[in-house]
């Protein structure tokens, strides 16, 4: 009888040694996402308008001179100047993979199909900053394609 009592403690103390050497960090998932609520809160209210568009270098603000943006329910995107008006697509997101410097960022996804000077704006731009009045969001290409800019100010 003691016999199983001392082989049921040596199992024991075994098995408590064991697990306390496992780390918590092995168990716990993290997640550092960033909530885009508060940036899609944002510029759903009023129209924007864009104030300075950097296309690897280049300034190309004159393109959107005169067009107001509105981030509509749906993430319809639409432009217009009172003329023309062209129809896209957006989202804010929270990026927590690693397919970009910095991960753990929020993604404005930006897509029109027409005209020229509005697709380039078609990309998953990176929020630097945001307040209530100013989106600032920065895009760095792949392969060498530069770094483009873009500043949206509300109306």
């Amino acid at each position: 009888m003691k016999k199983i009592k001392l082989i049921s403690a040596i199992i024991f103390l075994f098995i408590v040694t064991i697990f306390s050497s496992c780390s918590d960090e092995d168990d716990v998932a993290v997640n550092n996402s960033v909530d885009p609520t508060p940036v899609i809160n944002t510029v759903n209210t009023g129209t924007w308008r864009i104030t300075f568009y950097q296309d690897s270098g280049v300034d190309e603000t004159s393109d959107f001179s005169g067009y107001n943006f509105s981030f509509g329910a749906g993430n319809i995107l639409s432009a217009t100047n009172g003329t023309n008006t062209y129809t896209g697509t957006w989202s804010v997101t929270s990026d927590n993979s690693n397919d970009d410097s910095p991960s753990n960022d929020l993604d404005f996804n930006i897509a029109f199909s027409a005209p020229a000077n509005f697709t380039e704006l078609t990309e998953d731009w990176n929020v630097i900053s945001y307040t209530a009045t100013r989106i600032q969001l920065i895009h760095v290409s792949g392969g060498g394609g530069g770094t483009d800019y873009i500043t949206f100010e509300k109306n």
